[in-house]
């Protein structure tokens, strides 16, 4: 699947294409944040000791709060394994943003002069390495020798970031497929009006706020290149994006096998809550309303896509625009 060039003196939505990526340039420019400036680390009320209760995951912000498994725990390991998630969710956050980064290195050594990615996706690079500095710096704080994604994640890492080049829509579905859920894990836990451990507030204040600009740009990417592809390929792109979304959200969600191990955790439990729980199975549609939106605006949902979609567990209701708040299904799953 190529990207053709758009006759800019013709095409409109070229302009508007080249504007809204020149206002998320921007915002770059002048909303930036920077991990050791913004984030005290050394200071005291960022100081992790034991037995902080502020680390228990909130509830139904996490798939592992789902059913009554994690609630029965005594609350020291309750507290042990969220620092142990909160932890390997920011080392998984790292690692993806290492691969998109060397993905969008890619993507860029391919763009002519005058291309309107350019300068965009280089701002994009440069927040995400100083993400992976604030991940890291995360992990390190907590404590957690944790490892990141699991072992298939680590084998086709190096894999991935060649679609940059060779196929840029499929890059930045993947791509989405990786953001929305963390994007959508942490706002979850911000919006649940529990009290978190300062670090994870700071670092997914941060976190969330440059990822919008992001996730608006895979957005605007596709959307607008989608377009220029001809019958076939779009038919292809559209069953291929909702297996890409369920199979890089496993790699992002789903906890590696060094966690059920640690905390000697039955495979009954880890089917039940990934995804074999109703609600965990609410979970994992809400991850993706934003590019269910994305996909039917993109002339993506067909009657073939739409079986695919049902059958990864991931079709739903769309949202109306991004980041809508799904108030129902919140409702819903807390009387569940």
């Amino acid at each position: 699947m190529t990207i053709e060039s758009v006759d800019e003196n013709t095409d409109g939505d070229f302009a508007k294409y080249v504007e809204k990526l020149h206002q998320l340039s921007e915002g770059s420019v002048h909303k930036r944040f920077d991990p050791y400036v913004d984030i005290d680390w050394n200071s005291p009320e960022l100081a992790v000791f034991a037995n902080d209760e502020r680390w228990i995951l909130p509830e139904s912000a996490d798939p592992l709060t789902n059913g009554d498994w994690y609630r029965s725990l005594p609350k020291e390991k309750q507290i042990a394994i969220g620092m142990w998630r909160q932890a390997n969710v920011a080392k998984v956050g790292l690692q993806f943003e290492q691969i998109l980064i060397n993905g969008m290195l890619n993507y860029i050594q391919t763009l002519p002069n005058g291309s309107p990615e350019f300068r965009y996706c280089t701002h994009e690079i440069i927040e995400e390495g100083n993400h992976t500095l604030m991940f890291q710096e995360m992990v390190n704080r907590v404590g957690m020798n944790v490892p990141g994604g699991s072992p298939y994640m680590k084998v086709f890492s190096p894999l991935f970031p060649l679609a940059g080049r060779l196929m840029p829509l499929v890059f930045f579905v993947g791509v989405l497929a990786g953001e929305e859920p963390i994007d959508h894990i942490q706002k979850s836990i911000l919006r649940s009006g529990e009290e978190i451990h300062p670090i994870m507030a700071n670092v997914m204040r941060i976190h969330v706020a440059e990822e919008a600009r992001h996730i608006s740009f895979a957005h605007e990417f596709l959307e607008h290149h989608i377009k220029e592809l001809n019958t076939a390929n779009r038919l292809a792109l559209s069953i291929a994006f909702p297996i890409v979304m369920r199979v890089l959200c496993d790699f992002i969600a789903v906890p590696p096998p060094q966690f059920w191990e640690t905390f000697d955790i039955p495979k009954s439990v880890k089917r039940e809550l990934f995804w074999d729980h109703p609600k965990s199975q609410q979970t994992l549609r809400n991850y993706f309303a934003d590019v269910r939106m994305l996909a039917e605006k993109a002339g993506l949902m067909n009657p073939v896509s739409k079986r695919i979609w049902k059958l990864m567990g991931i079709d739903g209701k769309q949202s109306r625009y991004r980041s809508e708040p799904n108030r129902a299904e919140a409702v819903l799953l807390k009387s569940a």
